[in-house]
């Protein structure tokens, strides 16, 4: 990975934002710029300085993980070994503004930053300079992006292995989680789905202690994180011979999905991309099950930004990974979705889930 550069990309964004520097305190933030993959660490980013700061706890894996910055190992947590370095060093910087991320510091936090820092510095909240800038993602990432999502969609296999009347949800789900873990996965990168039956109507009906039903659908939804990157896909399969309507409201998912996937390309606004999927269900009259937005970005974090839904105007670029997964749901009777990873080219798309999509009865 090319931390350095990320840095130097960052430093230039700095002026134009009115900022002397940008305190970094979001662990994937910090993870994109300079590959740290612990759970305490900070980042100090100015013009012409890269500074990270951990505790003891984490000297060595700092040492053989942080590229591009200099190093600080406190004995104190590193927001406040960051303060503390500012103090020493804010006149030799001339900085007076210094940017945070106020959606991942507390209160409590702000109120001890500003407190411990000279008169001189002022903080002020920044725009989203490190996740505008992890929304396309280089070469590097996109291969670690494909081997997830190829580990990912091998977990369906087991699935329909382990899907039964009478077996529970949380059965299924733990044989897809041991399958990760022994397949080389880091862990799972959000709690397992698997919602059968009248509960698959919940979008995020996540396993629990129900049988699994002798009739109905069963929506599973899961991901990976290998090498720090996450996977996201989505399968509904049917337990027992679905009837005609089942079979319209599955078609009609798909129908959507597809739509979606030929509107997605560079240039073409995330809104658009939802609208896409939207018109097919309101067509075949499930518009109002359709309670979601249609997909978001993937990478560091399993929702990362842009976020495809009614009225966002991110503009899609190559190089960005997004999940397309419309649905709809029936309360009391059961719902389908059906999610696929995709690489936004200038042409269109690239599908990264490998797997088919017909209604698979079992």
């Amino acid at each position: 990975m090319d931390y350095k550069g990320r840095q130097t990309r960052l430093q230039t964004a700095l002026e134009p934002s009115r900022l002397d520097g940008l305190l970094i305190t979001h662990l994937p933030n910090i993870r994109y710029l300079c590959g740290f993959s612990g759970s305490a660490g900070a980042i100090l980013i100015s013009e012409s300085k890269s500074v990270f700061f951990t505790d003891g706890r984490y000297k060595e894996q700092a040492q053989v993980e942080v590229q591009g910055s200099r190093i600080v190992v406190a004995r104190k947590p590193p927001l406040s070994a960051a303060a503390e370095w500012l103090v020493a060093n804010a006149k030799k910087l001339g900085a007076k503004t210094l940017g945070i991320e106020a959606e991942h510091l507390s209160v409590a936090e702000r109120s001890r930053l500003a407190k411990a820092l000279p008169s001189g510095l002022r903080l002020r909240e920044a725009p989203p300079l490190v996740e505008q800038a992890r929304m396309r993602k280089d070469a590097e990432e996109i291969e670690r992006l494909r081997a997830a999502v190829l580990l990912g969609a091998s977990l369906f296999e087991v699935a329909l292995t382990a899907i039964r009347p009478g077996v529970k949800e949380t059965e299924v789900a733990a044989e897809l989680e041991y399958a990760a873990r022994r397949a080389g996965a880091d862990g799972m990168s959000f709690d397992t789905i698997i919602a059968s039956g009248a509960r698959s109507a919940r979008p995020h009906g996540r396993a629990s202690e129900a049988a699994i039903p002798a009739n109905g659908f069963v929506v599973c939804d899961f991901g990976v994180i290998l090498a720090g990157y996450c996977s996201d896909m989505t399968r509904t399969v049917h337990v027992g011979q679905p009837d005609e309507e089942t079979q319209r409201v599955y078609a009609a998912v798909r129908d959507a999905q597809q739509a979606a996937l030929e509107t997605v390309g560079a240039g073409v606004s995330a809104g658009d991309v939802d609208r896409s999927a939207r018109k097919v269900l309101q067509r075949k009259g499930l518009g109002m099950r359709f309670t979601h937005s249609t997909g978001h970005g993937v990478g560091l974090e399993i929702h990362e930004a842009p976020r495809l839904a009614a009225g966002q105007k991110d503009v899609l670029q190559p190089g960005m990974v997004i999940t397309i997964e419309p649905g709809a749901y029936l309360p009391g009777v059961g719902g389908v979705r059906i999610e696929d990873m995709v690489v936004v080219t200038e042409q269109g798309c690239q599908i990264l889930t490998p797997t088919g999509k017909e209604l698979i009865t079992i």
